[in-house]
């Protein structure tokens, strides 16, 4: 299947137009190998659209690489896998300086972490100084190694793991880097006829095998620009700072969300509102993204914590007190 040709650039509608063409024949594509997960591949669309990183928080065995891969056959992009392990040093994730006996003088040997879509797989197995390596990547999109700065690929989109239920010889994420992902959710079992399927279709020969390209990775980063032709009102977006705000206030967390995590709505609810042919963002793409933009950036306190309270708990409470603005655009 060749890549096919999307909507010209004008204003807000085509805009959101192209970018809804273009999100479907992914996840179409995406469907024929992930079962029952439709919700994930919006989230890890609304990711690449808006140029965030995704923190895929689940147990082994769900489809996170799978997912992965798919995504990146769909966008003809590059894709590497690196699995962390208590070992892996800096270096093996952006690549050395070494001495060519041919050359006669030093040259750069890239890591995996240069490629369009990496997935880095079990990231709280590493030490803290692996992984405050991906700290400029995902921030600046660029690595450095030895003084010298270099660009990394666009689009360029972390798609991290980590297993909520083994902790033993893990080194959990501390606020900074957390605070760098876009996104964190979880992908879930598949139901039963979902399950029966995934047996079905793997009979004959794994149909990753098969995907092709559907949107370069040239046009989706373009589509990516024309998210600023989608509207947020005024409303819309004080809805956004108030949730934020409220995260800070609210005494169950020791720590809240930082503007960061109001930017994020932001840039996030743009994408989710494109993705579904709107050109502008309403108060229910802001709900429907509150916990996989936010829950990961908030700390309970540990009072709260002794009451068996989760962070998703208490922003439920807080999305039920903070007014929804009424006005919407039909």
């Amino acid at each position: 299947m060749q890549p096919q040709p999307l909507a010209p650039h004008a204003g807000g509608s085509d805009a959101a137009r192209a970018i809804q063409q273009a999100a479907n024949l992914i996840r179409d594509n995406v469907a024929r190998v992930i079962v029952g997960s439709d919700e994930a591949v919006t989230l890890v669309l609304v990711a690449l659209l808006a140029r965030g990183h995704v923190l895929l928080e689940d147990v082994p065995g769900t489809g996170k690489t799978t997912l992965a891969n798919a995504v990146a056959r769909s966008i003809g992009a590059s894709f590497r896998r690196i699995q962390f392990t208590p070992d892996l040093m800096p270096s093996d994730i952006l690549g050395i300086n070494y001495y060519s006996q041919k050359s006669g003088e030093f040259e750069f040997r890239e890591g995996p972490i240069v490629a369009n879509l990496v997935l880095a797989d079990e990231i709280n197995r590493a030490t803290p100084r692996t992984q405050s390596a991906l700290l400029e990547a995902m921030q600046e999109r660029t690595i450095s190694v030895d003084g010298v700065t270099r660009p990394l690929p666009h689009p360029f989109v972390v798609l991290a793991t980590q297993n909520p239920i083994e902790l033993e010889g893990t080194f959990p994420l501390p606020e900074a880097q957390l605070d760098r992902f876009l996104l964190r959710f979880r992908i879930g079992y598949p139901d039963e006829p979902g399950e029966l399927e995934v047996l079905r279709r793997l009979e004959d020969h794994p149909p990753l095998e098969d995907l092709q390209t559907v949107v370069s990775g040239d046009e989706l980063d373009a589509l990516s620009h024309r998210l600023s032709a989608i509207r947020v009102d005024d409303e819309v977006a004080r809805y956004m700072v108030r949730l934020a705000r409220a995260t800070r206030e609210h005494a169950a967390y020791e720590l809240g969300a930082s503007p960061r995590g109001s930017i994020a709505l932001f840039h996030a609810g743009r994408a989710l509102a494109a993705i579904e042919g709107r050109d502008y963002v309403r108060p229910d793409d802001v709900k429907r993204l509150a916990h996989p933009v936010l829950a990961h950036r908030l700390v309970l306190s540990s009072q709260t914590r002794l009451r068996g309270r989760t962070v998703d708990d208490v922003l439920d409470e807080i999305l039920r007190d903070v007014p929804v603005p009424i006005a919407d655009r039909t």
